[in-house]
């Protein structure tokens, strides 16, 4: 008798706690950095709840932007080039096209009216 494979779901096994993934607990982890100066702020003013909500709130950020893809909607037209790219490699992409320099020039063709 011969051996076979049995294919499995192996899609979750790369995941922390069921909803991290590697990535996504690195965006989390960063962006809820950000929100500390937050949380100190608030917690010098008596408001720790506030504070604590503000990292909470960044995290989420982070962790959006770590996990989900940018939507393909049809009805608008810029979502058609990015729908279903990463939200962080959209936004990766844009820093560097900033960073650059780089401009989209449009040539339009205007007819001129002799009359």
């Amino acid at each position: 008798m011969g051996t076979y494979n049995i294919p499995r779901n192996v899609k979750g096994e790369g995941r922390i706690l069921f909803i991290f993934s590697i990535k996504s607990l690195i965006y989390s982890a960063i962006t809820a950095l950000i929100g500390l100066p937050f949380y100190f702020i608030f917690s010098a003013l008596n408001m720790t709840v506030i504070g604590i909500i503000a990292v909470v709130f960044f995290a989420l950020i982070g962790f959006v932007i770590g996990t989900f893809k940018f939507p393909e909607i049809a009805g608008l037209k810029f979502t058609k080039a990015v729908g279903g790219e990463n939200i962080d490699d959209i936004i990766k992409r844009a820093i560097l096209f900033k960073k650059k320099g780089n401009k989209i020039y449009l040539n339009t063709k205007e007819e001129e009216k002799n009359g």
